[in-house]
C-alpha cells in the first residue's frame, strides 16, 4: 500500500511540475527553458508569504499571479520576436532563466530558505500512516488536470489554442487573434509553473537553483507526451512508478535519473512518445 501511494503521489508531483511547460510547448512549439526559473519564483513567493506572516496557502494565488505577469512580459518582449526562430527562442528562454536566477540570488542570497509546511501531519490508510501533504498534492494534481482539460475542451480559449496548434495560418484567416492566444497561453504556463514552485516547497529545499533539476525531468516528460495532456498524465504515472521502484529497491541516486533515462529510451524507440496513435 505504501509503495502504491508513493507511486501515485510522485506521479502527481511530476504532473504539477510539467503541465505549465506542456501548455507552452503545445501552442508555441518552443521549449520554455525559463520554466525552472518560474518554479523558483513561485517557491520564493512562498518564502515572502512566510516572512509577511500570512497563511502559507496565500502563496498559491500570489505565485500564480507573479508567474503569469512575468511570463506575459517575457512573451511580449523576448519570445514574440523569435517565434520564427525556434532555436533562438529556446536559447533566449535559457538565458532568461539564468538572469532570473541571478536576480533571485541578489534579492535573497544563496542560502537555503525555509517555509512552513502547507499541510502537516499524517493520515492512516489501511493501517499505514502516510504524509497528508502528499495526498493533498495528489488531489491538487487531479484538480489541475481536470481544470486544464475543461479549459482545452470547453472554452473559447481552448478552441482557439487547438486551432493554432493544428494550423496557425488557417486560424488567423478565420479571425482568431493568434498573438493574443500565444500571450495568454504563455502567461498560463508560467502561472502554473509558479504554482508548482509553491507546491514543491514542502518536498525540497528552496534556493536560487532549485528549478534546474525539476526542469530536466519536466522537459523529458513533455517530449514524451508530445503536447498531449493525457499522454503527459500517462508518462508521469509510468515514469513516476519507475522512479519510486528504482529508488526503493535499487538506489535513490539511480532513481533520481530514472525519468530522464527512460524518457530518452522511449523517444529513441518511438519519436512520438506516449502520444503515438
Amino acid at each position: 500500500m505504501l509503495l502504491t501511494l508513493d507511486i501515485l503521489t510522485t506521479a502527481a508531483i511530476l504532473f504539477i511540475v510539467s503541465i505549465g511547460l506542456l501548455a507552452i510547448f503545445g501552442v508555441l512549439k518552443i521549449i520554455n527553458f525559463a520554466h525552472g526559473a518560474w518554479l523558483t519564483v513561485g517557491a520564493y513567493c512562498a518564502v515572502v508569504t512566510a516572512k509577511l506572516g500570512l497563511n502559507p496557502w496565500a502563496a498559491l494565488p500570489l505565485a500564480f499571479a507573479v508567474g503569469a505577469a512575468l511570463g506575459g512580459l517575457a512573451e511580449h518582449f523576448i519570445i514574440r520576436p523569435l517565434y520564427r526562430r525556434p532555436l533562438d527562442a529556446i536559447l533566449a528562454t535559457w538565458g532568461l532563466g539564468i538572469v532570473v536566477g541571478q536576480l533571485i540570488t541578489l534579492a535573497f542570497g544563496r542560502d537555503v530558505q525555509l517555509t512552513p509546511n502547507l499541510y502537516a501531519g499524517t493520515v492512516e490508510i489501511l493501517g499505514v500512516d502516510y504524509s497528508a501533504y502528499r495526498l493533498v498534492a495528489l488531489g491538487i494534481a487531479l484538480a489541475i488536470g481536470t481544470l486544464f482539460a475543461l479549459t482545452i475542451e470547453r472554452t473559447r480559449l481552448g478552441l482557439s489554442a487547438r486551432a493554432v496548434i493544428m494550423n496557425e495560418t488557417l486560424a488567423r484567416s478565420l479571425g482568431i487573434d493568434t498573438g493574443r492566444v500565444r500571450l495568454v497561453v504563455f502567461m498560463l504556463g508560467a502561472g502554473f509553473a509558479g504554482l508548482a514552485g509553491v507546491l514543491l516547497t514542502p518536498l525540497t529545499s528552496v534556493d536560487p537553483n532549485m528549478g534546474v533539476s525539476w526542469l530536466i525531468g519536466a522537459f523529458m516528460l513533455v517530449m514524451v507526451a508530445d503536447a498531449s495532456y493525457l499522454a503527459l498524465a500517462a508518462a508521469c504515472l509510468v515514469f513516476g512508478a519507475a522512479q519510486v521502484l528504482i529508488s526503493t529497491f535499487v538506489s535513490p541516486i539511480l532513481g533520481s535519473i530514472a525519468v530522464a533515462v527512460l524518457a530518452a529510451l522511449v523517444l529513441r524507440i518511438s519519436p512520438k512518445g506516449f502520444s503515438r496513435a
